[in-house]
């Protein structure tokens, strides 16, 4: 990946996760910059919280040339690195529970086009070293216009 344009733009997020025969949709307002040769991502996602009342995660998406990496903080705290043919650890930590994770990702594909971006990746998510899940997840960032 190249260096990037500095500077923070507004985007729209759009990330599907599909699970066997769930699957989930988050669209989002966010912001995006570049950092080096790295593209950083950030969107709020709502939740609900320990109280039962919705409550913001904030999350962090770096792309680089070789992977991604997700990092949320908010009442839940969480980070997933994503690498083709790579194992890479990761945690979750939420007021109910915390435990270290896996991923091993089996497929990334990421397509910028400007300041648009298109990624897909396909993983299996390792829970103490047993199998919890295999998931799909596409993602879509837009530029928004200028107001």
């Amino acid at each position: 990946m190249t260096e990037l344009q500095q500077g923070k733009y507004s985007v729209s997020v759009t990330l599907v996760s599909v699970q066997g025969t769930e699957r989930s949709v988050v669209h989002a307002a966010g912001e995006a910059f570049g950092k080096g040769k790295s593209l950083y991502i950030r969107y709020d996602e709502l939740q609900s919280g320990p109280d039962g009342r919705e409550a913001a995660v904030r999350n962090t998406l770096k792309i680089t040339g070789s992977g991604l990496k997700l990092i949320r903080h908010g009442t839940v705290q969480s980070e997933q690195s994503f690498e083709p043919g790579q194992q890479l650890p990761g945690f979750y930590r939420s007021p109910y529970t915390q435990f270290n994770l896996t991923t091993d990702t089996k497929t990334l594909d990421i397509r910028r086009s400007g300041r648009s971006l298109d990624a897909s990746w396909e993983y299996d998510l390792y829970v103490y070293g047993e199998l919890s899940g295999q998931f799909a997840i596409s993602l879509k960032i837009q530029e928004e216009p200028q107001s």
